[in-house]
């Protein structure tokens, strides 16, 4: 409990206690007003003083507007009739703050995710200086730097282990309570925490480009993508509480001088207070607070999972998901490409694959990363000074110079494309064909395995009543089709380039239903512009690259597909509570007002359908924080 909540408490147990001894005191006249307003001034003061500067400001037509008229109608009510009753003013605020109350728990409670998640921000990193460490700020560390991280403290910048080996406790960024092993030579992300060994880093980004600094943007922009719930809400008490004190203002004045025309008596105290009761129960907070409050539960609970959704706005398009579709590589795949066969024809496996390899030298491409590993395995070094004129061409291959041999190094269709003769490989994989100086000089095939989780992820999606599941990819078509037959993925396309992709995700959404969202998952950076143009972009954010989790809307911290069904499941029951609320406040309010204004209601009636139906919505959003628990 903050300093503001344990004051709101105190000022409501002195308020309540002193209804209750004034209960008992005979006090009468002035000295009853008195003291009443007393216990007013103490449970409401902050509310009059908000609604003041609100008129001020310009904006009237607020809860604390409502709630002064209504409460001050009420003690002038009960000072015209002389009746000395004020206890129903003075409820009305008492109640009005216990809701307050509830309310600033629940999004505190709701913001706990966030602020745990904050928490990763590091403080320092470890440079060593003459045998010492030394600490400074991660802002100024630089690309290349080698920094020390010991057992306890927080990874502040992505790199490279290059001594040391420990446990990381990586929770914070992926919703993952159990801890990865990492050694010599593994990447390492900023955020997570070393539980054990002493690891020296070589830094690969710069602080601002670090994983931690990309999750910490994410969280902090999401709350500024309003949704159109939300939006429709905001304009709806903006309409809705104007009219709403217009007609309370009609209901104190208009039927009582009706009546006067009439010949009949006024009874101006009982329209007057009808009128006071319907503006208490007119007052919007229900809807006001409990539709972003479930927003922002969802959101908060999603992140705890480690899901990123990057707006409300997202949230909302992403229940309404009926089309999935996959890049494979590095998505359904676990993106470790081995190489796993070799034929050559004009030069020996070995100078095919050192041809091959320093070729690829510049690529960070998966499968050029393997082909340079498994050179590399041969206790060859990588030698950029014999390698020029690199030329990548996207969704075909490479083109270099290596110690003057023109290689080109690819798919078939760069072979087709250098009009290069070559025997077609039929083996299971991505073949990657090399031809030197434009003679074809062999082939290598590299492998890719499934992740362990993808086929339960395809199924989930099947169970969360997705109705097409699409695989999109440039693998060659035996391997994609082996790999959606074991997935049993409804339809594929393969050997396309990243222009052929965002092609075919325009016929598919032209020819789905308007209502339909349509959601491609890529980690790629050719996937950047196909992640763009989907209704939602869903980023694999471990492994995936900067520009694909850029154009995203959503990142999945640990590469895992499984949470792609759990994030369309928390946006399906973050959505169907905010429906709930919206139709059970609107519901309860008119009912009430109809009540009030045929004078069936009283102050009690008006209370709850304030405060108790503001409470019972924000009971009702901070559910959306556990969904990822089901």
């Amino acid at each position: 409990m903050n300093k503001k909540q344990k004051k709101i408490l105190v000022r409501i147990i002195i308020a309540a206690v002193m209804l209750v001894v004034l209960f008992f005191i005979p006090a009468t006249g002035i000295l009853r007003f008195l003291l009443y307003l007393a216990v007013y001034l103490i449970i409401g003061y902050d509310v009059l003083l908000k609604a003041f500067r609100g008129i001020l400001n310009g904006r009237i037509f607020d809860e604390n507007f409502l709630m002064t008229i209504a409460t001050v109608g009420a003690f002038a009510l009960a000072i015209y009739e002389k009746s000395g009753d004020y206890i129903e003013a003075i409820s009305v605020m008492l109640l009005y703050q216990v809701g307050e109350l509830f309310q600033s728990f629940a999004v505190g409670k709701s913001r706990k995710n966030i602020s745990n998640l904050m928490d990763i921000r590091p403080d320092y990193a470890n440079i060593e200086v003459d045998g010492s460490l030394e600490q400074v700020d991660p802002d100024e560390v630089k690309i290349g730097s080698e920094i020390i991280v010991q057992p306890g403290e927080r990874v502040p910048i992505d790199g490279i282990i290059i001594e040391g080996n420990s446990s990381l406790n990586t929770s914070a960024i992926t919703g993952e309570s159990i801890p990865s092993d990492v050694e010599k030579g593994d990447e390492i992300i900023s955020g997570s925490i070393n539980m054990t060994g002493t690891l020296k880093i070589q830094t690969t980004k710069e602080f601002g480009e670090s994983t931690v600094s990309k999750i910490l943007e994410l969280v902090e922009n999401s709350s500024s993508h309003k949704s159109k719930s939300e939006n429709f809400i905001s304009k709806f008490a903006r309409i809705y509480t104007p009219i709403v004190c217009c007609s309370s203002i009609v209901l104190a004045l208009l039927p009582p001088i009706i009546s006067l025309i009439l010949g009949m008596p006024a009874h101006w105290e009982n329209w007057v207070y009808r009128a006071l009761i319907f503006l208490v129960i007119s007052c919007p907070c229900a809807l006001v607070i409990s539709v972003p409050l479930s927003f922002f539960a969802g959101l908060g609970g999603a992140s705890k999972e480690g899901i990123l959704i990057k707006g409300s706005n997202y949230l909302e398009t992403l229940s309404k998901a009926k089309y999935v579709v996959f890049d494979k590589t590095g998505t359904l795949t676990q993106g470790i490409f081995e190489v796993s066969e070799m034929h050559n024809t004009t030069v020996s496996k070995e100078k095919l694959l050192e041809y091959t390899a320093l070729a690829e030298c510049s690529s960070s491409h998966p499968i050029s990363k393997s082909i340079q590993k498994a050179y590399k395995a041969n206790g060859n070094e990588i030698n950029r000074g014999r390698v020029s004129d690199i030329e990548e061409i996207s969704g075909y291959g490479v083109t270099a110079k290596v110690d003057q041999v023109s290689v080109a190094a690819g798919n078939s269709k760069l072979m087709k494309k250098l009009g290069i003769a070559f025997e077609e490989c039929n083996s299971l994989g991505t073949v990657v064909y090399t031809a030197l100086n434009g003679e074809y000089a062999g082939y290598i095939v590299i492998s890719d395995a499934l992740k362990p989780t993808s086929k339960q992820a395809i199924a989930e999606l099947k169970n969360a009543e997705i109705q097409n599941i699409i695989m999109l990819t440039g693998d060659r078509k035996n391997a994609a089709e082996k790999v959606a037959d074991e997935l049993r993925i409804d339809y594929i396309k393969s050997e396309l380039l990243p222009v052929d992709k965002v092609n075919e995700i325009e016929k598919i959404i032209k020819e789905k239903p308007e209502r339909s969202k349509l959601v491609f998952v890529g980690d790629g950076i050719n996937d950047a512009p196909v992640l763009t143009r989907a209704d939602i972009g869903i980023a694999m954010g471990a492994i995936g690259s900067d520009a694909a989790i850029e154009a995203a809307d959503v990142v999945l911290m640990d590469d895992d597909p499984i949470k792609i069904s759990k994030a369309i499941k928390i946006s399906k029951k973050c959505i169907g509570i905010v429906y709930q609320n919206i139709i059970f406040a609107i519901s309860i309010k008119f009912i009430c007002l109809l009540l009030s204004a045929f004078g069936i209601a009283n102050m009690w009636l008006a209370i709850f359908a304030d405060v108790g139906v503001a409470i019972i919505a924000i009971l009702n959003a901070v559910r959306a924080m556990r969904i990822g628990k089901k």
